[in-house]
């Protein structure tokens, strides 16, 4: 198997075995846990894979540790959540791309999942992501509450097929909780001009976040940073979100499902958005002199 697997997890007992069913036999595969108590490491277990703790930073920092510290079988590591999994032509690419080694990174697409229906028009897809790494050749920068690609020594590649990502699969009230946090770290990036989390080295430095010319991540993630950026500044924000994905992108041929995603994600700008007022509003007060009483 030319290359290995690390996949991060935190309370996942619901989604853990799926992930690690669609590996391939006999692949080389780490679990990074940061403190579960729901029994995930109970199941994980029962498959012949490693197991390591690390209490949570970041998702560059969880991964990039786990690349310098767990010594890997293979120079080539795919980074997977638990609740991702993989499809079977998916494999059969990772095994081809790899052994071709032509870059230092590969970018990856997910077919997100969302009441049983894989979201395809609403969720944007093929949207990318860098999961594909080589040790030694890429890293990690945090940005926002994500990671994005802050080096590639021998350029990027794109792969063909995706992976399936099951974002709902604890329910609605999960990922508004999840997404409750994720809006409070947009808030603080979009206020403070900076990326949260881990500085990495390399060829970029530390990963940014702050604006247009950003100069992070492949030259696909990189558009997708400055659009966003830009995207953060549009007036009626949570509207135009949910008229863009809903209309714009088709987002009606998603059925139902489709069309309450495009509120959830609605919902998110809404609160990312309230999160920047109340930030901002809290800012010029502390930077207010207080009137001096005689």
């Amino acid at each position: 198997m030319p290359y290995s697997v690390l996949i991060l997890t935190h309370n996942e007992a619901d989604n853990i075995a799926r992930c690690l069913d669609s590996l391939a036999p006999g692949t080389d595969a780490v679990v990074l846990d940061s403190g579960s108590t729901d029994g995930t490491l109970d199941i994980v277990r029962q498959y012949p894979v490693r197991i390591a703790t690390r209490p949570f930073d970041s998702f560059a920092g969880q991964r990039n540790w786990a690349v310098d510290t767990l010594g890997f079988r293979h120079d080539w590591i795919l980074h997977l959540d638990a609740d991702e999994s993989l499809t079977p032509a998916l494999r059969t690419e990772l095994d081809t791309v790899t052994e071709r080694d032509e870059h230092s990174a590969y970018l990856l697409a997910n077919r997100l999942y969302f009441m049983g229906r894989w979201i395809r028009h609403a969720s944007m897809y093929p949207h990318y992501q860098a999961r594909l790494l080589k040790r030694g050749e890429a890293r990690f920068g945090q940005v926002g509450h994500g990671q994005i690609l802050a080096e590639a020594r021998r350029g990027v590649g794109t792969l063909r097929e995706p992976y399936d990502h099951h974002n709902f699969s604890r329910g609605v009230g999960d990922w508004v909780t999840r997404h409750n946090r994720y809006s409070t770290d947009e808030a603080r990036r979009i206020v403070h001009g900076t990326a949260h989390g881990v500085a990495t080295g390399g060829a970029h430095g530390t990963a940014h976040g702050a604006g247009p010319s950003a100069p992070v991540g492949s030259g696909r993630e990189s558009r997708q940073q400055r659009l966003k950026w830009l995207a953060d500044r549009l007036p009626c924000r949570p509207l135009v979100r949910f008229l863009y994905l809903y209309g714009y992108r088709l987002g009606f041929l998603d059925g139902r499902p489709g069309f309450d995603y495009c509120v959830l994600m609605a919902f998110y700008d809404f609160l990312t958005r309230a999160k920047v007022r109340e930030l901002r509003t809290a800012t010029r007060a502390a930077s207010t002199p207080r009137p001096r009483h005689p």
